[in-house]
């Protein structure tokens, strides 16, 4: 699993024209894209959850569960492109949408359980992403 994280002062996720996920923290939040490969768990989901809330990359090196910041949890197979040989890239490294949604619902649900307030992208959709990156200040997470 990979998750590419960003400091954001908003960020929102719409599908067909309508926001269906939106956060506009006081402070700073964050957007989580998340990828789903063959082997990943739910233990690397949860795993995974636990770090992003607790990463301090935040000012004042602050984590989200310092100052209760909201994040956006979007799915992004393309987090697993492959680009090796020619100019288009493959995805056969990404998990296929009924090993891969079931992961993403867990990360996000992990980082609820927290006590983090999560807003969600729909698992699939063709979705537009609309961010403000604080910074910038991006970073991937793997295990």
């Amino acid at each position: 699993m990979r998750v590419l994280v960003q400091r954001v002062t908003s960020a929102s996720v719409s599908v067909g024209g309508q926001v269906v996920g939106e956060i506009r923290p006081p402070d700073q939040g964050l957007l989580a894209l998340v990828g789903v490969t063959h082997s990943d768990t739910d233990d690397i989901a949860r795993r995974l959850g636990e770090k992003l809330w607790q990463l301090r990359i935040l000012d004042d090196d602050r984590s989200a569960a310092d100052i209760d910041a909201p994040i956006l949890v979007v799915s992004q197979f393309t987090l697993y492109a492959n680009t090796a040989k020619g100019r288009r890239p493959t995805w056969n490294a990404a998990a296929p949408g009924p090993v891969a949604e079931p992961l993403v619902t867990l990360f996000a649900d992990t980082l609820r359980g927290l006590g983090a307030h999560v807003e969600t992208g729909v698992f699939g959709a063709d979705m537009q992403v609309e961010l403000v990156n604080d910074g910038p200040v991006t970073v991937l997470l793997e295990l």
